[in-house]
């Protein structure tokens, strides 16, 4: 049954922990996923920032988009304004060098570029609420689709996780709890009807809840409260 909760409160006993989260790998197995993520990452950054020059942000239509991007705004731009602040300075003092500069201008003007494209991808990639379901994401790294056919309930949990692991033990003996926070910290929890495969960086791993920011929590209950009640009243 699908629902929407109040603020869900700690649970009496621990559930079983399931087996590691991912399998382990090689060095050369992690060198190569290390290569394919970065490579990911520029390619998505591009992306991220033609999306933003035209205004066309990733939101299905008809979706509430619903944005997370708050708690880290503020520090990308300072690295971004300090970043691109360093370039001239730089080149100014390497100038007489052109074997040193030319690599240093080139090094200094990408790192701009990147950041530029790290903070296109939270402005342009938001959470979705939407008659089709859930879009749940963390910049470029991670998307998650849900239908409201998969979720049981959604409620404001605030948690603040100081260095916390990315993954918990589920509800379920063979799945986890997804963390997604901004800063340490998420407002929100979805638990699953059943556990699903969610396709991370690191593999495939199975998951019964995810916790995760939103900006406006309020905003997202509100789209998504409908949508619940519409779920519940076609199984019954």
């Amino acid at each position: 049954m699908t629902s929407a909760s109040p603020p869900a409160s700690p649970a009496a006993t621990e559930p079983a922990v399931p087996g590691p989260a991912f399998p382990a790998e090689t060095r050369a197995d992690r060198a190569r996923r290390l290569a394919r993520r970065a490579a990911q990452m520029e390619a998505a950054g591009w992306v991220s920032l033609a999306r933003l020059a035209f205004f066309r942000p990733r939101v299905p239509a008809g979706a509430v988009a619903v944005p997370y991007h708050r708690p880290v705004t503020g520090i990308l731009t300072i690295f971004i304004v300090l970043s691109a602040l360093e370039v001239p300075i730089v080149d100014l003092i390497v100038h007489p060098w052109p074997f040193v500069r030319i690599p240093l201008l080139i090094l200094g003007i990408w790192g701009v570029i990147f950041m530029l494209g790290m903070l296109a991808g939270y402005l342009t990639r938001p959470h979705a609420v939407g008659v089709d379901g859930l879009r749940i994401r963390q910049s470029t790294d991670l998307e998650i689709a849900l239908t409201w056919d998969d979720v049981l309930s959604v409620a404001r949990r605030r948690e603040i996780r100081h260095n916390g692991p990315k993954f918990t033990p589920g509800r379920s003996d063979d799945a986890w709890t997804l963390h997604l926070p901004m800063q340490d910290e998420t407002n929100l929890s979805i638990e699953l009807e059943a556990p699903i495969e969610v396709a991370m960086p690191q593999g495939v791993l199975s998951i019964d809840e995810i916790r995760f920011w939103a900006d406006d929590p309020t905003a997202f209950m509100d789209a998504a409260r409908p949508h619940l009640e519409a779920a519940i009243s076609s199984t019954t």
